[in-house]
């Protein structure tokens, strides 16, 4: 059963395609290569560069490779991006959304493992875990077209027989090996290290919520269980032609800021301490994943903690700066608002 992984040269996309080959799984890789890298796809891997938005291609892809299932990981995942250019991320994520279910329904093909994000929740009003069936209320048109796409997920489920998985994404981190590394400076713990090597320390945006050290809480998840999850939602999807889920990814732990903080202190033994700034509109104190529902469903529970996750990304992260990588990215990380120890984005990066 050949899976195709949209977006699979990318830096969890890389994660997938090695979890679904170690299921003994048939892969092949659709990406544009925008943020993706060649290098990160298996040399026994076919890898086709297009876009989704090319729904001919795709379907001549689905068809010509025997296509029986599809892992979605395809699109545009910043936030701060897309409150200033909401159409180009409609576009981009909702219109290849439908373009991707058009492409498979005319390729026959009845599977799919969508990416969708904690984004899709905004602030949840209640205290304690956010569970699967809270009301979505997305702060962000990223958010907005993550909850745009389920809907058009659970309904082409409806109309066509399609068995899928939206899988929510809580904060994602860590490498499974420094190759595989997060390239970018958008997400936490990478726009740590950019500040530290930029020999300024790093921000945090409000020290005064009500969480137990004063500033926010998120669920962090390690790259290789988030990969090992859509693994399992593969299996599912693979014996159960019925299927209809959205689950969230995550510990079902919270970590503050200042913990990720003393975890980067203890992975990099660089002095962490912070810069405090005001709050940012839009961060919630709080926001972790209910992670019961997942288990019930795939019997997936994530294995790594913190610790792991902060010091696979350092070795990335230094495994990069040797090759001379990290050097452009981090300075520009490091050089902007979003250098913080805060992320406007509960969900980190689908």
């Amino acid at each position: 059963m050949t899976w195709l992984v949209t977006g699979g040269a990318g830096y969890i996309g890389a994660h997938v395609v090695r979890a679904l080959r170690a299921e003994g799984l048939p892969v092949v890789v659709f990406d544009d290569l925008s943020t993706g890298a060649k290098e990160r796809v298996p040399d026994d891997v076919p890898l086709i560069a297009g876009s989704v938005l090319d729904g001919e291609l795709l379907t001549e892809v689905l068809r010509e490779h025997d296509v029986a299932g599809v892992v979605h990981m395809a699109g545009k995942k910043r936030v701060d991006e897309s409150v200033a250019e909401p159409t180009f991320y409609y576009r981009e994520n909702v219109e290849g959304v439908r373009s991707l279910l058009d492409a498979m329904a005319a390729a026959d093909v009845r599977r799919l493992v969508f990416s969708s994000s904690a984004a899709v929740y905004g602030m949840p009003e209640q205290e304690g875990l956010v569970r699967e069936d809270v009301d979505c209320r997305p702060l962000s048109p990223y958010g907005q077209t993550k909850l745009a796409g389920e809907w058009m997920v659970r309904a082409q489920g409806l109309a066509r027989g399609l068995a899928f998985a939206n899988l929510r994404y809580f904060n994602v981190a860590g490498a499974a090996e420094p190759a595989l590394g997060d390239q970018g400076a958008f997400n936490l713990i990478p726009m740590v290290f950019a500040r530290l090597d930029a020999g300024r320390p790093p921000l945090v945006f409000g020290t005064d919520y009500p969480t137990p050290d004063g500033t926010c809480v998120r669920d962090y998840i390690h790259v290789a269980d988030l990969a090992t999850a859509h693994a399992a939602a593969a299996r599912r999807l693979a014996g159960d032609p019925q299927a209809a889920l959205t689950l969230n990814v995550g510990r079902g732990a919270g970590v503050s800021v200042l913990e990720v903080l003393t975890a980067v202190a203890a992975a990099t033994g660089l002095d962490t301490t912070p810069e405090a700034a005001a709050r940012r509109p839009g961060d919630a104190p709080s926001v972790v994943a209910a992670a019961d529902r997942i288990a019930a469903e795939l019997g997936w529970h994530a294995e790594h903690d913190l610790a792991a996750m902060v010091d696979s990304a350092w070795a990335a992260w230094q495994a990069r700066r040797s090759s001379g990588a990290a050097g452009a990215t981090g300075a520009a990380g490091a050089a902007s608002a979003a250098g913080s120890a805060g992320s406007p984005n509960p969900s980190g990066s689908p």
